[in-house]
């Protein structure tokens, strides 16, 4: 039996399957288990679903052979609808491309302690305190160190370059995360903690190193983007502060 824990919102569920007999077992256990529960007998039917704001789902299970809409073109239209978990459901091993681009596979038939657990990930987690409250932003001697080994202009050149840097990891970082390559997000970081490291970029080589040493931790990953842009942000303005170009 789905057990839920009342200290954690549980999301709303779209199944989406057009047997009705896998469709109503998969609903009565997620009903028992206290989820709010969306049904749609098709690709195409659940679209329509998402139209409506009432419905907005946090978790769906889509079966991946329908007629009609399926698949990878079904998953495709899901992500360009909602920004949901999107789990593969099948009698069978589905293509390796499918399971790439989902958030999660679930072999029929399963019981309810594979669902629960395959739902966890959909599950709001308390929030961690921000990687980056207790660190600052540059680390003040490496800073000085720099500004006494080269001029001013060089030193906001190297920060500039940094800041650069940054913006165009974290979008290889996001989408390492949503290919589901967790050596690829390690490899990242360790850029990330090596050269903000070296840089006196304090904040920022704190979430590196956070996301190289739980990069396995997908999820996790997912959630220090925000703090990575965060960490950016405030070097970016700490460079117009202290070290803007002089008229």
């Amino acid at each position: 039996m789905l057990r839920p824990d009342h200290d954690r919102q549980l999301p709303a569920v779209l199944l989406i399957d057009d047997d009705m007999v896998s469709r109503e077992v998969m609903a009565t256990m997620l009903t028992l288990g206290g989820f709010s529960v969306h049904t749609a007998e098709s690709g195409e039917e659940s679209l329509a679903l998402l139209e409506d704001p009432a419905s907005a789902p946090g978790v769906i299970l889509m079966d991946t052979q329908m007629p009609g809409l399926s698949g990878l073109p079904l998953v495709r239209a899901l992500r360009a609808h909602t920004a949901a978990l999107v789990y593969a459901i099948s009698a069978s091993q589905p293509h390796p491309d499918l399971l790439v681009q989902t958030d999660g596979f679930l072999l029929k038939p399963f019981g309810p302690e594979e669902l629960q657990r395959a739902l966890q990930a959909g599950l709001p987690k308390k929030p961690e305190p921000s990687p980056v409250q207790d660190a600052p932003v540059v680390d003040r001697i490496k800073l000085a160190e720099l500004r006494s080994a080269m001029r001013e202009s060089r030193v906001r050149e190297l920060f500039e370059a940094v800041i650069a840097d940054l913006h165009k990891r974290h979008g290889l970082i996001a989408a390492a995360i949503q290919q589901r390559d967790a050596a690829e997000v390690k490899r990242l970081a360790h850029a990330i903690k090596g050269g903000c490291g070296m840089a006196g970029a304090a904040q920022a080589a704190r979430v590196g190193q956070l996301l190289e040493s739980r990069g396995d931790d997908l999820e996790y990953s997912r959630s220090l983007l925000p703090y990575l842009r965060e960490a950016t942000e405030n070097l970016k303005r700490m460079l117009e502060a202290e070290l803007s170009p002089k008229d």
